[in-house]
């Protein structure tokens, strides 16, 4: 949490002041911004790598829980103790999607000029949050193992809560880790959207 914290901060912070002192608040930002986004997408690999390694379900759906509160944020749907082992694993103040409501924003629309980010990341405009999260519920209530309507979601975050919310339906360690093996690819390549 702290590491994330530090940039949220600073980002805050540059917004506020307007950027170096010269007027040029645009030539700041970004970076920040992307620093920001990367860290969170590596604190998600941090719990899909605990995920797909786990030695036991309880660890794997903690992890699982981890990921995606880290995704959706206090704001998104589901956000809290999923695993109802009574703590809360991934607590943090944005998520990388905009919330329900659009508020908070989320930190990948923080990373501006990518279109890799908004394709694969965001998976497009989130000018109607409710409506992208409500597609985001289908795909995962019409997946089966013969189905996987992960592959249809254009947002790779969103496949990651997917992979997350049936990790946590099940009792298999195997299919954890494979659920947790799925939800890692899925960051890696939402990580290679800031080299697009």
């Amino acid at each position: 949490m702290i590491r994330i914290a530090v940039p949220l901060i600073m980002l805050a912070a540059l917004t506020a002041c307007g950027g170096d002192g010269d007027g040029d608040a645009d030539a700041v930002k970004p970076d920040v911004a992307e620093f920001t986004y990367r860290e969170r997408m590596l604190k998600i690999d941090d719990a899909a790598t605990a995920w797909k390694n786990a030695d036991t379900i309880e660890i794997a759906k903690s992890a699982a829980e981890s990921a995606a509160n880290l995704v959706v944020g206090p704001g998104g749907p589901g956000f809290g103790d999923r695993d109802g082992d009574g703590t809360i694993e991934g607590e943090a103040d944005f998520g990388v999607l905009p919330g329900l409501d659009g508020s908070p924003v989320g930190l990948a629309n923080g990373v501006p000029d990518n279109e890799c980010m908004v394709n694969e990341v965001l998976g497009g405009s989130w000018d109607d949050p409710a409506g992208r999260w409500a597609t985001m519920r289908t795909a995962i209530d019409d997946w089966t193992t013969a189905d996987n309507t992960m592959s249809n979601l254009p947002s790779r975050p969103m496949r990651i809560v997917g992979w997350a919310t049936f990790t946590l339906a099940t009792d298999s360690l195997d299919d954890a880790q494979s659920y947790g093996g799925q939800a890692a690819l899925e960051v890696v390549q939402s990580l290679d959207t800031l080299d697009c």
